[in-house]
């Protein structure tokens, strides 16, 4: 099995409500920031990181998805009748993606700065980490309401939930975990927080700018951000 990943999950299901009328006819990753769907920003940002094998699980509006997604190469694990969550949509696409770790990516964010996907494989070390999250101080998770995720020693391993670093929906994961969790839906904290009781739960601050696209509000935020590449 092999212990460096070279295959990517989108998160590209959910239902977007907090996008409201922005999403009552399409699905949140093809609302468009800066004249660009949201999911092609992270399309570029896989591309260039050179990931071999590219995966989105699609639920809400799956057709949508599936028409602007294969064209460009991506595999669809679709979730019916019932979405999946993080966990199990996971899960659910793991025959798509093959054995090992595997990155994992948001489609509903906006990155200035390195390719976070490349910064993750960088400082990856499978003999310590089952996990490795990307994160950022929570004062500068721009578009982001949250009081913040982890709290990590000096190391970088995940310590504790609370405010502190604000996890930016990029990591790397090792998935055989996921087998041991009985339920059909369900969030990747689960598995989170097991590998955290074994200390094995490790982030990594990002460096550059982020904008998490949440709500119609963070628009305009991210598209000032893309002006300021």
């Amino acid at each position: 099995m092999r212990d460096t990943p070279d295959a990517v999950m989108m998160f590209a299901a959910g239902f977007g409500t907090r996008m409201k009328a922005l999403t009552a006819d399409r699905p949140k990753p093809l609302v468009e920031v800066g004249g660009r769907p949201l999911i092609d920003h992270a399309l570029t940002l896989v591309r260039e990181a050179g990931i071999g094998t590219v995966v989105a699980n699609t639920h809400y509006r799956a057709d949508q998805m599936a028409a602007w997604l294969e064209p460009r190469g991506v595999r669809v694990s679709q979730e019916a009748p019932d979405i999946l969550e993080t966990g199990g949509g996971l899960r659910h696409a793991l025959p798509l993606l093959g054995e090992g770790p595997v990155f994992t990516l948001n489609t509903d964010a906006i990155w200035s700065g390195p390719n976070p996907l490349a910064l993750l494989r960088d400082a990856w070390d499978p003999a310590r980490m089952d996990a490795l999250l990307l994160c950022i101080p929570v004062e500068r998770a721009v578009g982001h309401k949250g009081k913040g995720d982890f709290l990590t020693d000096a190391e970088g391993r995940i310590t504790a939930r609370g405010p502190g670093m604000t996890y930016l929906g990029a990591q790397i994961l090792r998935t055989e975990g996921l087998e041991e969790i009985a339920e059909p839906a369900f969030s990747l904290n689960l598995l989170w927080d097991r590998m955290q009781a074994q200390g094995r739960l490790f982030a990594l601050e990002y460096p550059g700018h982020w904008c998490d696209v949440g709500q119609p509000e963070s628009i305009p935020l991210a598209e000032a951000l893309l002006t300021d590449v």
